[in-house]
C-alpha cells in the first residue's frame, strides 16, 4: 500500500524537534513524570465536588479495595461516592483517552501528518453509526456494555478504514484529499446516525443520543476494565514496532523498505490496532473527537517525535486531557453535567485550526 504524502516534515514539527534532541535518560524522566502527574490529576479529580472528600480519603478508598479492612460508619458514604462513582469515572476518562491518543499517534505516523486522527479519518462517526445500529436493532437492550455493540463499532470501523486506505492507495491520493474524504465520511455516518435517531422508540433514542455526545456519565469497573486493559495491552504493541513506525514516519514508504520494513504489512497491522482503540472508546462512552489529535499534537511538542516515547507519553496526555476534560464538564455548571465530548471539542477545534494555519505558513 502506497500513499502520496506530504513533505516529511509533517511528522516532526518545527516546534518538536528541539525536544527530539534530548537525551533518552531526560525523556526517560519525563515519562516518569508524566506517570506520577497522572495518578495525582486521578486522585484529584476524583476529590472535586460536593462530599468534600481528600486525597487521603481515596487513598484510604483504594486500600480498603484492594487489601481489604475495616469500612467505619463515618467512612462507609465517602467510599460509596469514591468507589461507585467517581472513581470509575475518572479511570474510565482516563483510559478513553490513552486509548484515542494513541490511536491518533498511530494514525499521524503512518500518514505523515499530524492533522490525521480517528476522528478526522470518519472512523470514530462510523464505529458510533455500527454502536447505534446495533442498539437500534435489539431495541435497546444491547446496553453500552454489550458485545454486539463493540463488536458492530470495530465492524463498521474497520470496514471504513479499509474503504479510506483502499481508495488512497488505490487512487495515490495526498493526505490532504485523503483528509477531506475523511471529512465527507464523517458528515455521511452523523447523517446516518441521525437517521436511526429519527426511526428510533423513546428508550432507543436515549442511548444512541448518548453516542453523539460522548460521554463517561454512569461508568462502570466492568467498563474500566474492557477499556483499560485494551489500552494498555495494545500498548506494548505498537511500542514493538516504534522503530519501523519511526521509519515510515520520518523517512517515508521507500527508504523505510530500504531498511528492511515491510511496510504494507506494518500500515494494515498498525492501522487495525488503531481502530480497535478507537472503537473500543466509541462502543462505551461514544463519540468523542479531537482527543487523538490534540493529546499526540501535546505529547509531541515536550518529549519530541520519536515515537519510543511519544507512544507512552502520548497515552497520558491524552488521558489526562480527557479526565480533566470531564472534570470541567461535571463542575462548571454543576449539578449539570456537560458531556465530555463536548468540552474536548471546545478545546480541540481552536487546537485543530492552529494545527492547519501553523502548517499552511510552514509550506509556503
Amino acid at each position: 500500500m502506497s500513499l502520496a504524502t506530504g513533505s516529511p516534515p509533517e511528522s516532526a514539527p518545527a516546534a518538536a524537534r528541539p525536544a527530539a534532541r534530548r537525551p533518552g535518560s531526560m525523556r526517560g524522566l519525563t515519562l516518569v513524570a508524566g506517570a506520577a502527574v497522572s495518578l495525582l490529576a486521578i486522585g484529584w479529580c476524583v476529590t472535586v465536588g460536593t462530599s468534600g472528600a481528600t486525597l487521603a480519603d481515596v487513598w484510604h478508598a483504594v486500600r480498603l479495595s484492594v487489601f481489604g479492612g475495616v469500612l467505619t460508619t463515618e467512612f462507609e458514604q465517602t467510599f460509596t461516592i469514591i468507589t461507585g462513582l467517581r472513581l470509575p469515572r475518572a479511570l474510565l476518562a482516563f483510559a478513553a483517552g490513552a486509548a484515542l491518543s494513541l490511536a491518533g499517534v498511530v494514525m499521524q505516523g503512518l500518514l505523515r501528518n499530524p492533522l490525521v486522527s480517528p476522528f478526522t479519518l470518519g472512523v470514530s462517526p462510523a464505529a458510533a453509526f455500527g454502536a447505534s445500529l446495533a442498539i437500534l436493532a435489539t431495541g435497546g437492550a444491547a446496553g453500552s456494555a454489550s458485545w454486539l455493540v463493540v463488536g458492530s463499532a470495530l465492524a463498521t470501523a474497520l470496514a471504513v478504514s479499509a474503504l479510506v486506505l483502499g481508495l488512497a492507495s488505490a487512487r495515490s491520493m495526498s493526505t490532504a484529499t485523503l483528509l477531506l474524504l475523511g471529512i465527507a465520511l464523517t458528515q455521511l455516518f452523523e447523517a446516518m446516525t441521525s437517521a436511526l435517531q429519527f426511526v428510533a422508540n423513546e428508550n432507543t433514542l436515549q442511548a444512541i443520543v448518548r453516542w453523539t455526545f460522548g460521554s463517561v456519565n454512569d461508568a462502570t469497573w466492568r467498563e474500566v476494565q474492557i477499556v483499560g486493559l485494551v489500552a494498555l495491552l495494545l500498548l506494548p504493541v505498537l511500542l514493538w514496532f516504534a522503530k519501523d513506525l519511526n521509519a515510515v514516519a520520518f523517512a517515508g514508504d521507500d527508504a523505510a523498505r530500504s531498511l528492511g520494513v515491510n511496510v504494507t504489512a506494518l500500515r494494515v497491522g498498525l492501522i487495525v490496532v488503531a481502530v480497535l482503540l478507537a472503537s473500543v472508546v466509541v462502543s462505551f462512552c461514544g463519540v468523542i473527537g479531537f482527543v487523538g489529535l490534540v493529546g499526540p499534537h501535546i505529547a509531541r511538542l515536550v518529549i519530541g517525535a520519536d515515537h519510543r516515547y511519544l507512544l507512552p507519553f502520548s497515552f497520558l496526555t491524552g488521558g489526562l486531557l480527557l479526565l480533566v476534560a470531564d472534570t470541567i464538564g461535571r463542575t462548571v455548571l454543576a449539578p449539570s453535567v456537560i458531556p465530555v465530548g463536548i468540552v474536548v471539542a471546545f478545546i480541540g477545534a481552536p487546537v485543530f485550526i492552529n494545527l492547519i494555519l501553523t502548517r499552511r505558513a510552514a509550506t509556503r
